[in-house]
C-alpha cells in the first residue's frame, strides 16, 4: 500500500515534525491522490519516535521515503526506526546543494508558500509569500550573512505545497493570516479549497 503518514504533534516546539497547518495534510494527500494516515504523539523528544514507530509498524508497507535534505538528526532517527522494523528507508533529496534544489522544484512547477519563518534575516514579510526565483536568490544572500538553510531544512522556515506536477488537483488558500511573534511567526491558513487543473492553466 502506499499513504502519506503524518505525525500531529501536541507541541508547537516537536524535534522532529512540522506543526503548523498540519492539520491540513490531509487535503494535500488528496490533492496527490493518496491516502492518508494522521497519527497523534505528544511531541516529546525521542518519545515521539516510539509513536512514528508505532505508525510504521501496523502498516504494510516495504519502505519509508522522507524529505530529508541536510537534518542528520532527522535522517539518523528515521534510518534506525526503519532498520529496527526491516524497512527500506529511501531519502532522494538527501545531500542536495540547497540552492539548485529549490531552483529545481520552481522550476518544475511546484507552488511552494512559506508558512513559518524562526531565523536571523526572515521577517513577517515571508509569510505567505511564495517561493520564487527571487526569493531564491535572498535566502541564498540571508544564507551567506547568517547561515539560513535555503530550503529551511534546519528549521528556519516551513512551508505548504499547494501544487506539483504530481498533484492530480492543485489547492488554493482562500483565508489565512499572518501572527508575529518578534522574532518568528506563523502563516495559519483558516480555509482552502481544490482548485481545477483548468483554472490553475487558465
Amino acid at each position: 500500500m502506499e499513504c502519506l503518514v503524518t505525525m500531529v504533534s501536541q507541541r508547537a516546539d516537536s524535534w522532529m515534525f512540522h506543526t503548523v497547518n498540519i492539520s491540513l495534510a490531509e487535503m494535500v494527500a488528496d490533492a496527490i491522490g493518496k491516502k492518508h494516515l494522521a497519527i497523534r504523539t505528544l511531541g516529546e523528544k525521542e518519545r515521539e519516535l516510539d509513536d512514528l514507530k508505532s505508525a510504521l509498524k501496523s502498516l504494510r508497507v516495504e519502505g519509508v521515503v522522507s524529505g530529508a535534505i541536510a537534518s542528520t538528526y532527522q535522517r539518523s532517527r528515521v534510518n534506525r526506526i526503519c532498520d529496527e522494523l526491516g524497512l527500506k528507508h529511501v531519502a532522494p533529496l538527501w545531500g542536495r546543494g540547497g540552492e539548485a534544489l529549490l531552483r529545481e522544484m520552481i522550476s518544475a512547477g511546484m507552488e511552494i508558500v512559506v508558512t513559518s519563518v524562526a531565523a536571523r534575516g526572515l521577517d513577517e514579510r515571508w509569510l505567505g509569500r511564495v517561493l520564487d526565483l527571487q526569493a531564491v536568490r535572498e535566502l541564498q544572500e540571508l544564507n551567506e550573512r547568517f547561515g539560513v538553510d535555503v530550503c529551511g531544512d534546519g528549521g528556519e522556515f516551513e512551508t505548504i505545497v499547494l501544487d506539483a506536477p504530481w498533484f492530480k488537483s492543485s489547492l488554493e488558500i482562500k483565508q489565512a493570516r499572518r501572527i508575529w511573534e518578534g522574532v518568528s511567526g506563523y502563516y495559519l491558513i483558516g480555509e482552502m479549497e481544490f482548485r481545477s487543473r483548468d483554472m490553475h492553466d487558465a
